[in-house]
């Protein structure tokens, strides 16, 4: 089971850098209460690999289905992340409510990634239309761009929303309710330096301790964090980041989903460090819940 900080924090706070190629901080904000969560990744470390992994098998083939619904922690302890955040917005078989503690996003569902979703090198999760998307190629320096086929050179895709920064600026085009609105949120950026990886969690939805933030309140703090490139992945109740305690091998949810427990998502975007201590866990098998 994995650890929440919020109730180890007291005895054991996260560690600012867990890693050698990994730097973490919990910060907070007044005026609105904001708590957000951050972490530094560097990926010209040899020994880091970032990783797209979709949440369960395809359950249906050559159907309209491409995977099965999991909570990160699950898809972390399976996939040997050290941290792991949220990924793509995506659609799932009979859910009714789309949020809050009704929500019909649950382990086992059989659900679609808006995507483009790439693992590996292989396509699993196509696009209809350019999105915001978020690639790695097979030298393992990031790109963020609008993108609806993968690039030839391409080993890992995450799509989200909205590209918010562009050129150190923030930019957030097609301006709507999701984007205005003060929601939890999730975002990844990409450093000046070109190889540094920055994951973002900011919780929302909890008056007077996290309001959450609006995309150009996002892109703002992208910017302060050193990005030069970053865009939004899915947020409200499924923002979430993962991470290993380096001292006992043991995942601990970092932030406070919305939801007041884990949303099970469609994908997740992996960081793995190799010579990492990791706690063994037993990974329940994945029943289809949604039959």
């Amino acid at each position: 089971m994995p650890v929440w900080a919020a109730d180890a924090a007291a005895v054991a706070p996260f560690p600012t850098q867990p890693y050698a190629a990994v730097k973490y901080e919990y910060r907070t904000m007044a005026d609105p209460a904001e708590q957000i969560h951050v972490a530094w990744i560097d990926l010209a470390n040899p020994d880091v690999d970032v990783r797209v992994s979709a949440a369960g098998p395809d359950p249906d083939g050559d159907g309209p289905w491409q995977t099965m619904l999991q909570v990160p922690t699950v898809i972390a302890a399976r996939e040997h992340f050290e941290l792991a955040v949220n990924g793509d917005f995506f659609a799932a078989r009979k859910t009714v409510d789309v949020e809050g503690t009704k929500s019909g996003y649950v382990s086992g569902k059989w659900a679609t990634v808006t995507g483009p979703s790439l693992t590996d090198g292989v396509l699993w999760a196509p696009a209809s239309t350019e999105r915001a998307s978020f690639w790695v190629d097979a030298r393992k320096m990031p790109h963020i761009a609008m993108v609806k086929d993968a690039p030839a050179e391409a080993m890992q895709i995450i799509a989200g929303s909205h590209i918010i920064v562009t050129d150190g600026k923030t930019v957030v085009e097609k301006e709507s309710s999701l984007s205005r609105t003060r929601h939890p949120r999730t975002a990844l950026g990409i450093a000046a330096d070109g190889h540094t990886l920055v994951l973002v969690v900011a919780d929302g939805r909890r008056a007077g301790e996290a309001a959450g933030m609006s995309l150009t309140k996002l892109g703002d703090l992208m910017i302060k964090l050193g990005c030069k490139e970053a865009m939004n992945l899915d947020g409200g109740g499924s923002s979430e980041m993962v991470a290993r305690d380096p001292q006992n091998g043991e995942l601990r949810v970092l932030n406070r989903p919305s939801d007041g427990r884990e949303r099970a998502v469609a994908n997740v975007l992996g960081v793995s460090i190799r010579g990492t201590r990791r706690a063994k866990v037993v990974t329940p098998p994945l029943a289809d819940e949604a039959k």
